[in-house]
């Protein structure tokens, strides 16, 4: 970071926000200061942070844009003048059909530079720190807007780091009895969970520290949100016994050789869970470039425990996604007119193509309703890997069908679909797919129609648009 630039930039955000206070009480500039700091240390490029600090300096001080395009340039200006466009989207409180148009503007904004919503990740972080201070409906409406668009975006752009902390300051405020409850649940399991770790930890550094001196062991504690999200599996029930990661070990190494060497030490030791197996991320990466190898064994007496296995680069890669390996060659701003805005026509990197599939669809999807289904069933919510007979991985929404895994594969397989076989078994079309499914699609070659009644169960755009356009036609 230049250091002058920022300070420079810090004096600009002192004086242009003189005088004016947060609802908290303290002086404006530090939340500016705090935005950043956020971004400094998710390592962006200069003209990012810069935009974080000024970023309210025109809608909420007293700055002009002339001011800062005169005083930080064109891609400064850029990112401040599409941060305020996001900021000017009132996602929460608002009707059905304005919610539907925002997100939609949203998501345009975005895809014309990823640097955009990372400025306003980092403010909606801050602002979520100091959610106490706000009263009654406010605290729910910034909750709820945080839990169902902000940190669905920050995993969708791998940074779970991010969404875990976003998710964990909301939940209190939209869902309090249910946070009361689970602690109160949790207290016990956490504290024998984390000594059962200390255990582990000390046996797995010893097996190790021969073959792999430099491997670093830590551990985590699954979050309060993600637990109460997956308590909620119809698999589980509520049962507490049935979460196996509630404490995890990690082991980061240097190299992918050296994860695999990690995984055949550990299984030399300790017997791996067979009814829980191995997920391989590394060899079958997910769709937001998160990687690492998750194996469950039957540790210290005798009780279960997940190690997740990774190189030090996918780590920071796990925790901070898309910020981590930023590429401005694909994403700057200015490369992308207003016009190719509205017109859904932008370029974004190749691992966040879902960004750009959702500007395109709102090029087809002049229905608000189904723009939102297709927003909110496919890019804001939990995602399934599932595979094909040879091993292809498609990443698909929960709840999605052999049907949309047909659809998403090829429109052609989607049409001709009679039947599916799931892990080698028959089931039917409307068979809801999990993760680490392999999905087999039985085809009639002569049929030119998908079915009609396929709309009643399919989750996914692809499938949707695809089924409706062949009756429209």
């Amino acid at each position: 970071m230049n250091d002058r630039l920022y300070q420079k930039a810090l004096e600009f955000a002192t004086l242009a926000h003189a005088g004016q206070t947060r609802f908290t009480g303290e002086p404006f500039v530090d939340h500016a200061v705090a935005v950043a700091e956020t971004l400094k240390s998710w390592q962006l490029d200069d003209n990012c942070v810069i935009a974080g600090l000024l970023h309210d300096t025109v809608e909420n001080g007293g700055a002009t844009r002339e001011d800062i395009l005169a005083e930080f340039g064109d891609d400064v200006t850029q990112i401040i003048d599409r941060v305020a466009k996001i900021t000017a989207i009132h996602l929460k409180g608002s009707n059905q059909a304005e919610f539907v148009e925002n997100l939609r503007k949203m998501i345009l904004v975005m895809a014309a530079d990823l640097r955009v919503v990372l400025v306003k990740l980092a403010d909606r972080l801050h602002n979520m720190q100091s959610l106490s201070h706000l009263f009654g409906q406010a605290q729910a409406e910034n909750a709820r807007e945080t839990l169902e668009i902000y940190a669905p975006l920050a995993e969708r752009l791998g940074m779970g780091e991010i969404k875990g902390q976003l998710e964990d300051l909301a939940f209190p405020y939209v869902y309090p009895d249910e946070y009361h409850r689970l602690v109160s649940q949790t207290q016990k399991r956490y504290q024998e969970g984390s000594r059962l770790m200390q255990k582990f930890k000390k046996q797995l550094l010893v097996l190790l520290k021969p073959k792999l001196p430099k491997a670093q062991i830590d551990g985590r504690q699954k979050r309060l949100y993600s637990l109460w999200r997956k308590l909620q599996r119809p698999e589980i029930d509520g049962d507490l016994a049935k979460i196996y990661d509630l404490v995890a070990a990690r082991v980061l190494v240097d190299t992918v050789e050296e994860c695999y060497l990690v995984l055949g030490a550990i299984h030399s030791k300790w017997h791996p869970v067979p009814y829980l197996g191995v997920s391989d991320f590394i060899a079958n990466p997910k769709p937001n470039g998160y990687r690492s190898i998750h194996t469950k064994i039957f540790g210290p007496e005798g009780q279960i425990v997940e190690v997740q296995i990774r190189s030090h680069q996918m780590h920071q890669q796990a925790e901070m996604g898309i910020a981590a390996h930023w590429n401005y060659a694909e994403t700057k701003a200015g490369k992308i007119t207003d016009r190719e805005l509205e017109t859904g026509q932008v370029r974004t990197p190749t691992k966040l193509t879902w960004v750009k599939q959702l500007a395109s669809w709102q090029k087809e999807l002049a229905d608000s309703q189904e723009y939102f289904a297709a927003l909110k069933f496919d890019a804001l919510q939990h995602r399934n890997l599932v595979f094909s007979p040879i091993g292809d991985v498609y990443d698909l929404p929960a709840g999605a069908t052999p049907v949309d895994y047909a659809f998403t594969v090829h429109t052609k397989l989607g049409t001709q679909a009679i039947g599916a076989k799931v892990n080698g078994k028959l089931v039917p079309l409307n068979h809801r797919l999990v993760n680490g499914d392999v999905v087999e699609i039985l085809v009639d070659r002569n049929r030119t129609k998908p079915n009609r009644d396929w709309l009643s169960f399919v989750v996914t755009a692809a499938a949707r648009h695809a089924i409706s356009k062949s009756f429209k036609q």
